[in-house]
């Protein structure tokens, strides 16, 4: 698959991860998740626990990498809004990427809310349209989106190549069909439309590589907490109460 805007360049580490980001992006499209906001997000009890706050926290004695799998085979289970897919994804293609037993030693405590990742992923984030990529997570802002659906101020999605992104709510589309889908949920009468932002996060491919690799030396684990703060992209967190 093509690159989208930016050149094919990076590691073959980089490129084959990208491609796992793309799968599990397209398995989350037909998998039976639904899209939800934070107050009726529902995950499997058996991987767990359910936050006050909508987010999911792995349950004490659980495979990381079992739990995050489970949201691809057991997808009927699971509801939650599209920052926490674009993590899940990336998660998805972490394991398939190093194995389960790396992302087991060093993606521990999983709290999935939002923005909230594990810092082994280290994400980068660019600026320039231009060198978006396939596997990068991408946004699209619909900036006079209706007061009453918070949840619509924009979309977070996976390129998946030339003009096809994967965003979780409205499936894999162009950007011109996101573009309209957002605009559907404008305020009445507006003519502010959606758009594609330049913004663009993607993993530290080349730390995450070293990762398996480093398996035989203690592991410094990662920060998954409910209270770090981490990069983003678009605005998406919204707390019903």
């Amino acid at each position: 698959m093509g690159l989208g805007y930016g050149s094919p360049g990076g590691s073959s580490f980089e490129q084959q991860m990208r491609a796992e980001i793309i799968e599990a992006a397209i398995l989350m499209s037909v998998g039976k998740t639904d899209f939800s906001n934070f107050k009726n997000s529902r995950c499997n009890p058996q991987y767990w626990n359910r936050t006050a706050g909508g987010g999911f926290e792995l349950k004490p004695g659980v495979r990381p990498s079992a739990a995050i799998n489970d949201i691809f085979v057991n997808g009927q289970l699971y509801a939650f809004e599209c920052a926490m897919a674009m993590v899940m994804i990336l998660y998805k293609a972490t394991i398939a990427s190093i194995g389960a037993e790396a992302f087991d030693r060093y993606f521990t405590d999983l709290y999935l809310w939002d923005w909230n990742y594990d810092s082994n992923l280290q994400m980068i984030t660019t600026f320039n349209k231009y060198e978006m990529q396939a596997g990068d997570v991408v946004y699209f802002k619909n900036p006079d989106h209706d007061p009453e659906l918070p949840e619509w101020q924009g979309e977070n999605a996976i390129m998946l190549g030339a003009d096809r992104y994967y965003g979780h709510g409205l499936g894999i589309k162009s950007a011109e069909e996101m573009i309209t889908s957002l605009n559907r949920k404008r305020v009445p009468g507006s003519r502010t439309s959606a758009y594609l932002t330049d913004e663009a996060l993607h993993p530290n491919f080349d730390y995450i590589s070293g990762l398996a690799a480093r398996s035989g030396v203690p592991a410094v684990k990662g920060n998954s907490g409910k209270n770090t703060v981490y990069s983003r992209i678009g605005v998406r967190t919204y707390i019903y109460k």
